[in-house]
């Protein structure tokens, strides 16, 4: 027979007062439930009443204490109040927060990197703004690659590639991206390394996504005979670059190449520097 106290009901193995958590003098016998088949406790699972668990609340700061023992450990009041202890705050902490509550502090970052990924893939942004994504950008090489003495040099390169086109009638050489972004690059290094503090290196095919990196054939084709100034409009400067690039057309056959790049760019001076990539 188990036995509890009267006044916080903490049961005790024996009736041996007084309590030795609130100090009270009187015990009572506490009531075990025994199943239909009048089974003692000592075979089946039984359950003991231990009663209501009370806790001595100072009046002053609120501290709970287990035994009615003033004064309060925290502040030294004298009036420790008898409370009946609930556990309510114990279940509220206990409960498992969804899936959505512990997600959302973190909804703002989650739209920011949907928006990043919305723009990359529609193409608004490129991803080799990323470093380590994408082609290498090009130095800012001194000089001008898309105007010079009143002749458009983006217009240039694209009749370039035309004349280059018809010059070819379709066969072999192509004009591809990857080698037009490993001969931009290039030729800023190139003409960094001549009039500014050639802080730039080369790089290498793979970083362009070059498809022939063991094939490659590159060079600088600079400077040029006569200056932008020697040319009147962007008709005459394409004509002169398309000549030199056939030239090399007859050359790079030997090689077996497929695909070729290059860029134009001029100089400070008024030089014209051209960089071309085949494989």
């Amino acid at each position: 027979m188990k036995w509890r106290c009267t006044w916080c009901g903490k049961p005790h193995a024996e009736n041996d007062p007084p309590c030795d958590s609130c100090g009270h003098n009187t015990f009572e016998e506490a009531v075990v439930r025994q199943d239909e088949a009048g089974q003692s406790a000592q075979s089946a699972i039984q359950t003991v009443d231990t009663g209501t668990t009370y806790v001595w609340v100072c009046s002053n700061c609120g501290r709970q204490h287990v035994k009615n023992n003033p004064p309060c450990a925290r502040c030294g009041e004298h009036n420790l109040e008898k409370t009946e202890q609930h556990y309510d705050e114990l279940e509220t902490e206990l409960e498992t927060p969804s899936w959505f509550e512990v997600a959302k502090p973190y909804l703002p970052v989650f739209g920011v990197i949907g928006i990043v990924l919305l723009l990359f893939g529609t193409g608004i942004i490129s991803p080799s703004i990323i470093p380590g994504i994408g082609s290498p950008t090009p130095p800012e090489a001194p000089g001008n690659s898309t105007e010079a003495a009143g002749i458009d040099l983006d217009a240039v390169e694209s009749q370039v590639v035309d004349q280059l086109a018809v010059d070819r009638g379709g066969n072999s050489l192509d004009t591809d991206d990857a080698l037009m972004a490993y001969a931009t690059y290039h030729n800023r290094v190139f003409i960094e390394d001549e009039y500014g503090d050639g802080s730039h290196s080369p790089e290498r095919p793979s970083e362009f996504d070059v498809s022939c990196q063991s094939d490659l054939v590159s060079t600088p084709l600079s400077p040029f005979e006569g200056d932008i100034h020697s040319y009147t409009d962007e008709d005459e400067l394409a004509a002169g670059v398309t000549e030199v690039l056939v030239e090399l057309d007859s050359v790079t056959e030997e090689y077996d190449v497929a695909s070729d790049g290059f860029d134009l760019h001029v100089a400070p001076d008024g030089t014209i520097y051209v960089f071309y990539a085949a494989c």
